[in-house]
């Protein structure tokens, strides 16, 4: 059993690195690293994959799933399995897939806490990791796309910084990723999903996952579960990668947060993947959407 530290005295707990598994070609991957517990919850973990070469500028991969569902270890069906990550590290990024408290365990903002928490530990344990801890960046996709973005857009907040996992480390990132994510859930359309689908579906996944997330939230509570809301000068650049087709979450949801952006002053690229449906689907070319990200990645973190 892995010894605890001292950070385990009180509210702050969290488990330290155990050794990784070194690749041939000397890239090291961690799986299941304990990056924090919120008590009454089940540990919080991630996978991390460094390259050989350190220190290592980072990146964050958050999934998706509705805020509902989804797994660390998982994309989307329209990718190759590990191709986020294996593109990252060919890159010399080292990447961080990280857990997270779904919906129906505890409502927002649970879920951008623990983003925050892991970004947090990184922090803390980047130099026996070999992470340039200075260089950190934020991808999501969907659900997970809505919490990168509140992690990077929020910084400025230190009533939505987390109390459980390292303490003492800053959360802010310095780019972020936002693959067809939700910006404005006050504007997101309560679409039911069509009936073949809806015939599959457990009760809880007919309700718009938005209300899940914010289910008891009230007036600037509730408006804190939106990204849109929370833009200032100071936010780090963003890369808004949305399908035009996306019934989901429609393209406007990117539209919007661009907008927000912009008028701020901050730097934000909305690319538009024409015809595409969620997850990409119904693209041809994922692979340049994939590179697109890295280099827009490695060039902010150079």
């Amino acid at each position: 059993m892995t010894e605890l530290t001292a950070d385990w005295a009180g509210p702050a707990r969290f488990l330290p690195p155990h050794q990784p598994t070194v690749r041939p070609d000397g890239s090291r991957h961690w799986s299941g690293l304990t990056y924090a517990v919120a008590f009454g919850f089940r540990p919080l973990q991630l996978d991390l994959w460094a390259p050989a070469t350190s220190p290592a500028p980072l990146v964050v991969w958050v999934h998706g799933g509705g805020f509902m569902f989804g797994d660390r270890r998982e994309l989307p069906e329209t990718f190759r399995p590990d191709q986020v990550f294996d593109a990252f590290l060919a890159a010399g990024i080292a990447v961080a897939s990280i857990d997270y408290r779904h919906a129906l365990e505890a409502p927002f903002p649970a879920q951008l806490l623990d983003a925050k928490a892991a970004v947090r530990w990184l922090r803390r344990f980047g130099p026996e990791l070999g992470l340039a801890t200075e260089r950190v960046g934020i991808v999501g996709e969907s659900a997970g796309a809505h919490i990168a973005a509140s992690v990077g857009l929020t910084a400025h907040r230190p009533d939505l910084e987390p109390a459980h996992g390292v303490v003492g480390e800053s959360s802010a990132v310095q780019a972020v990723v936002d693959w067809y994510g939700p910006a404005d859930l006050s504007t997101m359309p309560r679409r039911p999903p069509p009936p073949h689908v809806a015939a599959k579906l457990p009760p809880e996944l007919l309700t718009a996952p938005e209300d899940h997330l914010t289910r008891g939230l009230t007036g600037d509570a509730l408006a804190d579960a939106s990204p849109v809301t929370h833009v200032t000068p100071q936010a780090p650049p963003f890369l808004l990668v949305h399908g035009t087709a996306d019934w989901l979450v429609p393209y406007e949801q990117s539209e919007i947060l661009h907008a927000a952006l912009t008028a701020a002053g901050v730097p934000a690229t909305l690319v538009p993947v024409e015809g595409a449906l969620h997850i990409f689907d119904g693209h041809d070319d994922i692979d340049a959407l994939v590179q697109l990200t890295v280099d827009f990645v490695a060039e902010q973190l150079s």
